[in-house]
């Protein structure tokens, strides 16, 4: 029901709209351009891009792609290197080293609702547009399910995120190179965070510390780190970083999300039975862990196209950098197999 307001009663009732009268009119938009999922096709992406209004003295809601390159510290690339050398028209980069806290001593955990805002904000992106993120061509799908979760976790009506750049390449859209295009600053509402979909180091700890005990609620701790690094026969990517992983955890490799040559996430179905292979039972409670909190997302998007419930999943964003540096090693919370 809408709530109304009036300053005399010679003057028409006006209307202010809710949030969710406002994310509607989000999903309207979005519905129109032809994007109505959370994983989106380069074919669906550039048939929206087609219909989407590109004037800068438009006031429409606008679909925005948002290029969330990143690459972790020991690969030699840069994210806005890659981005200059090939994007999709008109796209916006998302610096996934910046947009974050930046007093704490771990890697990219969340920023705080205003820094969100303002990084948005100076993006040109407002609070309903649709933003489509997407990784590099390079790895496929990598980062882009951070930057897509983080715009979720503070609200944005309409996030997507495509399935993937290297397919939109191969199919032969349109690419350019350069610099981003030039944007004006926005005004972007400072946000509040969902803080059901994100967990902290204590609470992590406290499951990890009672799983295997009688009448302890089961959790499932889902690592994205590669085999090697979660037995803890390869280092970390970070120098003085024990290799390893949290007990009772499960370890689900983000190279196994995805199809071997195109790097896109897989079909449902094929995402459906690698969980079941790895007795991942959707009717529990689900925390995804990684290095740095980045390619967590990657297994949460997964979970979200397997059809798993939304709301048990959540992401550790401190990850195994902070795991392995805060817990206390009488503790044995380091086990390598």
């Amino acid at each position: 029901m809408l709530l109304t307001s009036f300053r005399s009663t010679l003057r028409p009732f006006s209307f202010r709209p809710s949030i969710l009268q406002l994310a509607a009119r989000g999903r309207t938009m979005s519905s129109q351009y032809d994007l109505t999922t959370y994983l989106v096709t380069p074919s669906e992406l550039h048939s929206a891009l087609q219909k989407n209004v590109h004037s800068k003295l438009s006031t429409a809601p606008k679909i925005i792609p948002v290029c969330a390159s990143w690459f972790l510290p020991n690969d030699g690339r840069d994210g806005k290197e890659t981005f200059k050398a090939g994007h999709i028209p008109r796209a916006r980069f998302f610096d996934v080293d910046s947009v974050k806290d930046p007093d704490s001593p771990y890697p990219h955990m969340l920023p705080s609702a205003k820094d969100f805002a303002k990084a948005v904000g100076e993006l040109g992106i407002r609070r309903d547009d649709s933003v489509v993120i997407y990784d590099s061509k390079e790895l496929g799908i990598f980062s882009a399910p951070r930057v897509g979760w983080t715009f979720q976790a503070f609200g944005h009506p309409q996030v997507h995120v495509l399935n993937n750049f290297r397919k939109w390449c191969e199919e032969g859209y349109e690419v350019e190179s350069g610099e981003p295009e030039k944007v004006d600053a926005v005004e972007y509402p400072v946000p509040e965070l969902d803080k059901s979909v994100v967990v902290a180091f204590e609470e992590v700890r406290d499951i990890a510390l009672e799983q295997g005990k009688e009448g302890a609620k089961e959790v499932q701790i889902l690592d994205a780190r590669s085999k090697t690094r979660f037995d803890g026969s390869d280092p970390e990517p970070r120098k003085g970083l024990s290799s390893g992983h949290i007990p009772y955890s499960i370890s689900v490799p983000v190279s196994e999300l995805l199809h071997p040559d195109s790097k896109a996430l897989l079909p449902a179905s094929e995402l459906q039975a690698i969980f079941k292979s790895k007795g991942v039972d959707p009717s529990k409670p689900i925390i995804a862990s990684c290095g740095t909190g980045v390619t967590a997302a990657v297994i949460d998007a997964a979970l979200v196209e397997a059809g798993f419930p939304t709301n048990t999943k959540r992401i550790y964003d401190g990850s195994w950098t902070e795991w392995a540096q805060r817990v206390n090693p009488s503790d044995s919370l380091i086990r390598k197999t």
